[in-house]
C-alpha cells in the first residue's frame, strides 16, 4: 500500500488534492481512500489530509502514521509540525517552495526531497488570487513526478473531471509542476 500525507493550511486545497489523487488512482483500477483530519476548521489553520492507494482492497481505515510520501503545501508548517514523523525509510518529502531541495537538508534530515514552486505556478495560471493561491493541482503534478502512484495523463483526467472551477488552468498547472519539480534523492 502507498500512503500519502498532505500538510497544508485551510483554503490551499489539501483535502481536494487528496480526493483528486484518489480519483486518479481509481481510474487506474486501484483501491483508494481519501480523508481529511481537521483541527480548527478555518481558512489558514493547519489541515492534514490522507490518501491510501493499493492494488488490493484497503481494509485499514486509520490515519496514516508511516507515510511513503509527505506533501507540504506551505513550508511555514515546518516550524509547527514534524512533517517527517513516521516517514518510511526511502520515503519522500515534497515541498511547495521556490527554493532547491538541498536548502532544506538542515530542517528535513531524512527521506528524499523534492521541491516545486506550486505557488508561482498557481499564480501564473490564475488559480485563487496572488495573495491566496490554490496550489493543490500544482502540487499533485509534482507528486506524480516523484512517484509512480498514477500517470500524469491519468492525473490530468481527474483534474479535468474533479476541479470545481478553472478545469483547463488546473490541468495546465499540474503538467507545469510535473515538468518543474526539482529532485534530491538520499
Amino acid at each position: 500500500m502507498i500512503e500519502i500525507r498532505f500538510h497544508g493550511r485551510g483554503g490551499q486545497g489539501a483535502v481536494v488534492a487528496s480526493k483528486i489523487l484518489a480519483d486518479a488512482a481509481a481510474r487506474e483500477n486501484k483501491d483508494v481512500q481519501a480523508f481529511p483530519f481537521f483541527g480548527v476548521e478555518r481558512r489558514g489553520a493547519p489541515v492534514t489530509a490522507f490518501t491510501k492507494i493499493d492494488t488490493k482492497p484497503i481494509r485499514n481505515k486509520a490515519q496514516i502514521y508511516e507515510p511513503d510520501y509527505v506533501v507540504v503545501l506551505d513550508t511555514s508548517l515546518l516550524h509547527l509540525v514534524d512533517v517527517t514523523a513516521g516517514l518510511k525509510k526511502g520515503g519522500w518529502v515534497l515541498l511547495n517552495t521556490p527554493k532547491r531541495p538541498e536548502e532544506f537538508r538542515d530542517t528535513i534530515k531524512k527521506g528524499n526531497l523534492a521541491t516545486v514552486d506550486a505557488t508561482q505556478i498557481a499564480v501564473r495560471n490564475r488559480l485563487g488570487s496572488a495573495t491566496a493561491p490554490i496550489v493543490n493541482t500544482s502540487i499533485l503534478g509534482a507528486l506524480v513526478r516523484i512517484s509512480d502512484v498514477v500517470s500524469i495523463d491519468t492525473l490530468v483526467e481527474s483534474v479535468l473531471a474533479k476541479s470545481p472551477v478553472k478545469k483547463e488552468e488546473n490541468a495546465k498547472a499540474a503538467r507545469e509542476a510535473y515538468d518543474e519539480t526539482i529532485i534530491l534523492e538520499e
